[in-house]
């Protein structure tokens, strides 16, 4: 009796392991029958995956926002540039024309950001080499990266500044920046 107790938990195993394997199979079948896009459409991600790698890094946002961005597109621009001084400034950036380092099927990408505090003669106030990475990877190209800065300045006196902010690819090789004028008033 015991030995056909076992031998029917061994047969039952059997079953339910080959029952995965099938709901396995049939899972990747429905996801390889799915609609692909049309000719037209894959010909323009081939066009624009050529155009982003003969692209330079630069960026098609660059603002002061009121608090940090939760994401791609996911910020509320600052509607003025004037902070008081104990105001932190946040800014929203979206670099392009980044390189990506494939190794096997994964796509890596990586790049610094540093900063100048200028007065408007030219003056550096304050400056910090490589003081954020903004890097991932994943099985395709990610292409919506957004970089979501936090800058705190303590003492600066009432006037006029520019935050001068540089990105660095650093597979690319290659670089870029933005400056944003900004006012600091007195104590609110």
């Amino acid at each position: 009796m015991v030995a056909v107790r076992r031998a029917s938990k061994q047969i039952v195993s059997a079953v339910l392991v080959a029952g995965g394997l099938i709901a396995g199979s049939a899972s990747v079948f429905a996801q390889s029958d799915a609609d692909q896009p049309s000719q037209a459409f894959q010909e323009a991600l081939a066009a624009f995956d050529q155009v982003w790698a003969a692209s330079d890094l630069a960026f098609t946002e660059v603002t002061f926002t009121d608090g940090a961005a939760t994401g791609y597109g996911q910020y509320t621009p600052r509607e003025n540039t004037v902070f008081n001084d104990q105001e932190a400034l946040t800014v929203y950036a979206e670099p392009v024309g980044y390189a990506f380092r494939q190794d096997g099927s994964s796509y890596s990408y990586e790049l610094t950001a540093s900063f100048k505090l200028l007065n408007l003669s030219g003056q550096v106030l304050a400056e910090q080499e490589n003081f954020a990475t903004f890097a991932g990877s994943g099985r395709t190209k990610k292409r919506e990266l957004s970089a979501a800065l936090t800058f705190q300045f303590s003492g600066l006196p009432v006037g006029d500044y520019k935050l001068e902010t540089r990105f660095e690819d650093e597979i690319g090789d290659s670089q870029s920046s933005f400056t944003l004028p900004f006012s600091v008033t007195g104590t609110n």
